[in-house]
């Protein structure tokens, strides 16, 4: 999940024209699992096709992404590696929760409480690996970069971005900032009108920028500092502090300075701290990738979206779509690099 810096950070609300003409580095299992648990029927279900495969993702992937490339925005998808051995104890507890939540889910639909169904089976989201082969197949059909991280891909996607490689990179998680992105994208693909889990009430999700150097400014404190801030909160790699949230772990670290002086001069503890800051730090990155997009298979798009139960017509608009969407910002490169000359 990462660490929620909501309370103490502000981004900018963007549009996707903003991003025209900008190449994005998606964290792939961030995006595929919000399409796994927004994308689902009326009583909680996800899309399936006959045979009983899941299909939400491939519904994302495909009109979701087609939507970016319309405005002019061409994404590379991170995938994560090997998890770090300190992020086992997350793992465990996601199954845990994924666990819970099947249960209630379950229950709920006995009652025939489609509401509370629908909220509970948002959180049952998992990426099989049928679904994580199938995600991949679909990218590279669609011809949109694949990029596989030696370990966390928002690692992968701030090294990227910070190559100058791409312009952002974009997950939910504020994670990208402690792995060093210049520039984070939230909501790149969720924008809309969601409901609030739990309540009769709708909210306006919209794209979002998070700028590293202006934020940190704003904070008063360091790249560094900040990744300190977020090990007394909790990340994925430890197990924070109770009592500690964004704006009181800000305040020990712009008191003391370093966690080290918090913990010489407070109770605080956290064992394993110097490796947990290592893997923002200085975690595994590689530079075998690239985000040069590749020509769309029409043929094998179509082959593989029919085959999963989707509407040929719809599947053949799609693709027809992100064609035109393509020329035309291609025509539109051209053109500005010839008003360059005059």
């Amino acid at each position: 999940m990462g660490v929620n810096l909501s309370p103490i950070v502000e981004a900018r609300e963007i549009t996707l024209e903003d991003l025209r003409g900008k190449t994005v580095a998606v964290d792939a299992y961030n995006t595929i699992f919000q399409f796994l648990s927004i994308i689902r029927q009326p009583d909680g279900k996800p899309l399936m096709d006959g045979d009983g495969n899941v299909t939400s993702h491939l519904s994302g992937i495909l009109y979701r992404t087609a939507n970016l490339i319309e405005a002019g925005v061409e994404p590379s998808f991170v995938f994560d590696g090997k998890p770090s051995e300190l992020k086992q104890g997350t793992i465990e507890e996601r199954i845990a929760r994924r666990e819970k939540a099947k249960q209630e889910y379950e229950k709920a639909l006995e009652e025939g409480d489609l509401e509370k169904a629908f909220s509970k089976a948002q959180q049952t989201a998992r990426m099989t690996p049928e679904i994580l082969e199938s995600s991949k197949q679909l990218l590279s059909l669609m011809g949109i970069p694949i990029v596989q991280a030696p370990s966390d891909g928002e690692a992968q996607a701030a090294y990227m971005c910070g190559k100058g490689d791409v312009y952002a990179a974009a997950s939910q998680d504020f994670d990208s900032i402690l792995f060093g992105a210049p520039l984070l994208v939230r909501n790149l693909t969720i924008s809309g009108r969601r409901k609030v889990p739990g309540k009769q009430l709708y909210r306006d999700v919209k794209t979002e920028m998070i700028e590293s150097k202006t934020m940190l400014e704003h904070l008063g404190v360091t790249r560094e500092q900040l990744v300190d801030v977020c090990m007394m909160i909790g990340t994925d790699f430890n197990t924070g502090i109770r009592g500690i949230g964004p704006k009181k772990g800000l305040a020990l670290i712009k008191k003391y300075g370093s966690i080290e002086e918090v913990m010489a001069n407070t109770d605080v503890d956290i064992p394993e701290y110097e490796d947990v800051r290592e893997i923002f730090l200085n975690g595994p990155k590689s530079d075998d990738y690239s985000v040069k997009t590749q020509p769309m298979d029409r043929e094998g798009i179509l082959n593989m979206m029919t085959g999963y139960g989707f509407s040929e017509d719809r599947v053949n608009a799609v693709i027809t779509k992100i064609e035109t969407a393509r020329n035309a910002e291609s025509n539109r490169k051209k053109q500005k690099s010839l008003d360059a000359w005059f």
